[in-house]
């Protein structure tokens, strides 16, 4: 067990620090990980790779609720995309489903190829998936470096039946990396349940930040839109609406 890589989620410089600190192998760059990990910044892309000597792996998801993408979320997407591969990263992560909750290979195989043999990862889209064995096929198919599962459970260990099955079936085409709430309570008994020789791991806390006092009526967060499926849009109409009320 000695010997397996451990990647750490970071969403910050002082995220990178601390998990290049304590000994991590390689980690995957997230903005927003309280919503599963969104795009980070091309700042904070730049500043990590400056500031630690590990493969950085970058999160590319334009937005929360799914993995069903409109055309400019896309296209969002990959301009993202090409802008992480300028900075020293070594590879990207995404996750792209049809509204069936199918692997979108065409996409998939777009990112592949824009990656220029740079790492790929589809991530924990993957647990929501039909048929995930199927789909694991579809990846390989796809030329994708490394797949991120729970093994379609809410914690890894949970999974680890279909993980191992996953790493059996893959037969070293494509690298299963389980993650989802692995601690150092459950690690070794996800790797020996598995034979997984990668794991990632959030390592999270709670950081406070004490502009805000704790007694505000005031809240910037919008529980309404943080429900599984949901994500915020602009409405044409509201804002047409509002428009009108002001004479415009």
């Amino acid at each position: 067990m000695s010997n397996t890589l451990v990647e750490v989620c970071v969403g910050s410089v002082e995220d990178a620090q601390a998990a290049q600190l304590a000994g991590a192998d390689r980690l995957e760059l997230c903005a927003a990980t309280e919503v599963g990990g969104l795009t980070p910044s091309a700042g904070l892309i730049e500043a990590v790779t400056e500031q630690v000597d590990l493969p950085v792996m970058v999160m590319i998801r334009p937005r929360p609720g799914g993995f069903c993408y409109g055309e400019p979320e896309f296209d969002t997407a990959m301009r993202d995309m090409k802008l992480a591969l300028q900075y020293n990263t070594a590879g990207v992560v995404f996750g792209f489903l049809g509204r069936d909750g199918q692997v979108d290979v065409d996409r998939c195989k777009q990112f592949v190829m824009l990656a220029e043999g740079r790492e790929t990862v589809f991530h924990r889209a993957f647990d929501v998936v039909p048929n995930p064995q199927a789909a694991l096929d579809q990846l390989i198919q796809s030329g994708v470096t490394r797949l991120l599962t729970s093994g379609q459970r809410t914690t890894a260990l949970q999974g680890a039946s279909l993980i191992r099955q996953l790493i059996e079936r893959a037969s070293g085409k494509i690298q299963i990396l389980p993650g989802g709430g692995i601690r150092a309570d459950s690690v070794a008994e996800v790797v020996r349940l598995t034979g997984c020789n990668q794991v990632h791991v959030g390592a999270s806390a709670i950081g406070y930040d004490e502009s805000i006092a704790s007694d505000s009526e005031i809240s910037f967060h919008a529980p309404g839109y943080l429900e599984q499926s949901r994500h915020r849009i602009v409405d044409r109409d509201s804002v047409a609406a509002v428009l009108r009320e002001l004479g415009r």
